[in-house]
């Protein structure tokens, strides 16, 4: 079965606690913290003092997808304030190799996400090394944007690298997901969904993430 990942950052922040608590009581398996440090992404998310009232409420593994350059010098608060899996891009680490060994010396899952423009092939030579691979299907920054179909191809070619190498790969979505494209997604080797705003800005959160789970 998929995971399902509703994205924090589309939530109302007004009410974070019963946004939190909403998850906490739905199916879905992990919550998604999306980091943007207003350098790597023209925009600027949440920090430390969010994270540690996440950790507070949350009840879900804490899923961190860290849009911000030099992320190596964060690595260790992010493990203190409870992510469980915290993911890096591709394009903003000179030494990528070391930073997902930091990320498992620190007891987290490692992942690398992908912008839409760089190809999967990047990965050939680490993709062994890694648990998840977070394919952008918007471009990073904000929420809401619209699907970019190339999105499809990308997680066939990821598929055919991991192969034999990583079986065990996690084939993480983020961006624009929701109930039109989910069966999609998965049926071409997607296992891990993020979605905002088909969630968070749906009447009913709950029965949202339900179908999505069960798409």
């Amino acid at each position: 079965m998929h995971i399902i990942a509703p994205s924090l950052l589309a939530a109302d922040f007004s009410i974070l606690k019963e946004e939190i608590e909403m998850v906490n009581a739905s199916e879905a398996d992990w919550l998604h913290l999306d980091i943007m440090d207003g350098r790597y992404v023209p925009n600027i998310s949440f920090g430390f003092p969010v994270l540690d009232q996440v950790k507070k409420y949350s009840k879900k593994p804490m899923d961190v997808h860290l849009m911000i350059i030099e992320p190596e010098k964060y690595l260790e608060r992010f493990a203190k304030v409870g992510a469980n899996l915290i993911s890096v891009h591709y394009e903003a680490c000179t030494h990528l190799h070391r930073t997902i060994y930091q990320i498992k010396e620190l007891g987290c899952k490692a992942g690398i996400a992908l912008n839409p423009h760089t190809p999967v092939s990047h990965l050939t030579d680490i993709i062994g090394d890694i648990d998840l691979v977070c394919l952008m299907s918007v471009n990073p920054g904000f929420g809401g944007q619209k699907f970019i179909e190339n999105t499809y191809r990308k997680i066939g070619a990821l598929v055919e690298i991991s192969g034999h190498v990583n079986p065990g790969l996690l084939i993480e979505i983020d961006g624009g997901v929701d109930q039109h494209n989910a069966r999609k997604l998965i049926d071409c080797g997607a296992n891990v969904l993020v979605a905002g705003s088909s969630v968070f800005s749906n009447e009913n959160p709950i029965e949202a993430i339900k179908r999505l789970k069960h798409c």
